[in-house]
């Protein structure tokens, strides 16, 4: 459901293995060597870092260096950093992405080694908010064997990063707020142990309506969720008036993805924006504002969906 829900977006640029060619020969000095020598790094965190090269990267070693050691909590496995990044092409000697591009707006990243490369993992975990982190990363550690042809980083490119890691960001457990009582004609929320499983038709219309339905069973205390924002939620999806649950997050992990700006589908961009942090709601959603006639994956066409949404974080 997550690939169902989200669209590509701009960390699955940063953090998914795409394919892509060789590496490319412009610009290149292949004969250079260096790890973190090859690299001259200056200015301020939070800051648009000055790049200046000495060489091309060609060392095999995964390479790191504190900058800048920030004065903040330790980052942690699992924990959600919101930061600032810059990478630049190790063979071409050249700037491939950089946040502060787009006016410094940081990305919010789970620091989990199962959900990103080696080389980011180890500028964050263990590392402290305020610091700077500067990694230069063998193709292995990086983008993969394939390289990633968006950022033209080829398949034996080395790759550097300059990390800034600008605050934690707090997830939490479950919703927190006020129970709210929804109308009696709502789906029914079933859970077990307190977990949600599924939801329960019975005392609903056997025909949805053609507009997106919000029902509010937990009103969370914190702020408002915005659009751009980057939200952490747990969810579970069913197809309305079925026992068909077609994916959840509850027994899983939860689901990170931006909000209100078409990465996922637009019920949740309509439904969740206005929200606040620690909400639990139930979102029936109409056909045209999901999969529409042609469906997705177990989903048929047409189908209107039910999910209940726990918004955990908002950043």
């Amino acid at each position: 459901m997550r690939r169902l829900i989200a669209l590509l977006g701009l960390l699955s640029l940063l953090f998914s293995l795409v394919a892509c060619g060789d590496s490319s020969d412009d610009n290149g000095d292949s004969g250079a060597s260096g790890g973190l020598e090859a690299v001259s790094v200056t200015g301020d965190v939070g800051k648009a870092p000055k790049v200046t090269w000495n060489s091309a990267v060609s060392s095999d070693k995964l390479d790191t260096d504190v900058l800048v050691a920030g004065d903040g909590d330790e980052v942690a496995k699992g924990d959600q950093v919101s930061v600032n990044i810059w990478i630049g092409n190790g063979f071409t000697k050249k700037q491939v992405f950089s946040s502060y591009d787009k006016g410094g707006a940081p990305e919010t990243i789970t620091v989990d080694d199962a959900q990103i490369f080696k080389a980011l993992y180890v500028a964050l975990e263990g590392q402290t908010v305020g610091s700077r982190v500067l990694v230069v990363s063998p193709p292995a550690d990086a983008f993969g064997d394939q390289g990633n042809a968006t950022l033209s980083i080829g398949n034996t490119d080395h790759v550097v990063f300059v990390v800034d890691i600008m605050k934690k960001i707090v997830v939490l457990d479950g919703p927190q707020g006020a129970e709210q009582t929804p109308p009696p004609n709502a789906p029914k929320l079933v859970e077990k142990g307190g977990v949600p499983t599924g939801f329960d038709f019975s005392a609903s219309a056997k025909k949805p309506g053609t507009k997106l339905r919000i029902v509010p069973l937990i009103k969370g205390d914190g702020d408002k969720v915005t659009n751009g924002q980057n939200i952490t939620v747990n969810y579970l999806g069913q197809v309305y008036g079925t026992k068909t649950v077609f994916d959840e997050s509850f027994s899983k992990t939860p689901f990170s993805t931006t909000i209100g700006t078409g990465s996922v589908i637009k019920g949740w961009d309509q439904g969740l924006v206005g929200q606040t942090v620690g909400s639990r709601v139930i979102l029936v959603i109409p056909p045209d504002l999901a999969y529409g006639p042609k469906g997705q994956g177990t989903i048929p066409g047409n189908a209107t969906l039910t999910f209940v949404v726990d918004i955990l974080s908002a950043s």
